[in-house]
């Protein structure tokens, strides 16, 4: 299994997941609950990435307006997400992503309320602005897939007064971007992101949306409805996202040895420390959460996913959480005898 492939895969599993887990408290918790956790989510990563993006992409000299729409263009590039740019001046830069919507993927589009949507570009977009110094900057969305419409559109504008903070995001259905010459599209320096560091971007990209998502979930809701909520999504999103990661990872059979392997994989795939003896693995580093900073809730979120996972894998497999170790048991039994094969993971 190539690192490429497992990054792939996790890149896959967590992409599903953010989506699954908007849908998730839609459904469940309603449309007010689901915008509230999206608005929080976007803005946590806006406070997170925005500034020091801008200097990774090289962006941090231009003028704002640009430099918004091009950071906009160039990360979601990097994450996979089909995106559009267009430079009318300094003052205005537009932004456009087609159909399918990344975030809302496949037939989740049909699940999204439009104050769901809105809450993504009211927690990033509209406060790009506040982040630069800038009160003159602001965000006008002109088309949104949720509502019928070809793709999100918009433009970052820099105004000619300070915008009051209810101008910061505005929606004018009426204009439409301008064709895009794809020719015309900037591209990234391949020097200074070369393929090995575009990967990891990829795979970071989605795995950062639950870095920060499920944290979130916890402080909305509460330990026990986050649980519920959280651990509801994740296995069902194990579940059905197991076939394609076992495509990926080559998977051949229904054995604890072959899980014990996928799983190793993903983990290394998502930038863990794993050592492996026979089919135990002990887990030494867990990159997405730092032990001690987070609720002990989110491990059991976390791990549902893998759960989900296992159960499309075998169903007569059971991972099992005792602290920091996760154990693959067989729940089989005879007559005569029980299965006693377990495959252990001690994560520190």
């Amino acid at each position: 299994m190539s690192v490429s492939a497992a990054e792939n895969a996790v890149a896959h599993l967590y992409h599903s997941w953010i989506t699954g887990q908007v849908l998730t408290l839609v459904s469940r918790a309603g449309a007010d609950a689901a915008e509230a956790f999206v608005f929080r989510l976007f803005r946590t990563q806006h406070h997170e990435k925005f500034l020091g993006g801008l200097t990774k992409l090289g962006l941090d000299h231009l003028p704002h307006a640009v430099a918004a729409a091009r950071y906009h263009y160039f990360s979601n590039q990097l994450g996979g997400v089909q995106v559009e740019y267009l430079e009318v001046d300094e003052r205005k830069a537009w932004i456009r992503y087609p159909p399918p919507r990344w975030i809302w993927q496949g037939s989740a589009i049909c699940g999204i309320p439009s104050n769901v949507n809105r809450a993504m570009l009211h927690g990033w977009h509209a406060h790009n602005g506040v982040t630069l110094n800038n009160p003159r900057l602001g965000f006008v969305c002109t088309k949104t897939t949720v509502d019928g419409q070809p793709g999100l559109e918009g433009y970052y504008q820099e105004f000619d007064h300070v915008l009051a903070e209810d101008e910061r995001l505005q929606f004018r259905p009426e204009e439409d971007c301008p064709w895009i010459d794809p020719a015309s599209l900037p591209e990234l320096d391949s020097n200074r992101w070369p393929e090995e560091r575009r990967a990891k971007a990829y795979r970071n990209y989605a795995m950062e949306y639950l870095r920060n998502g499920l944290p979130i979930l916890v402080s909305l809701f509460g330990p026990e409805q986050a649980l519920y909520l959280g651990r509801l999504c994740g296995l069902q999103i194990g579940m059905h996202c197991y076939r394609e990661i076992a495509r990926l990872m080559q998977v051949s059979d229904d054995s604890p040895e072959s899980f014990a392997q996928l799983l190793a994989a993903l983990l290394i795939g998502s930038g863990d420390t794993v050592t492996r003896i026979g089919v135990d693995l002990e887990q030494n580093q867990w990159r997405i959460f730092q032990e001690g900073s987070i609720h002990p809730v989110v491990r059991q979120i976390w791990l549902s996913v893998y759960e989900g996972l296992l159960q499309a894998h075998n169903r007569f497999l059971k991972l099992n959480l005792d602290g920091q170790r996760i154990t693959i048991a067989s729940t089989t039994t005879s007559t005569t005898t029980s299965t006693t094969t377990s495959t252990t993971f001690n994560s520190r």
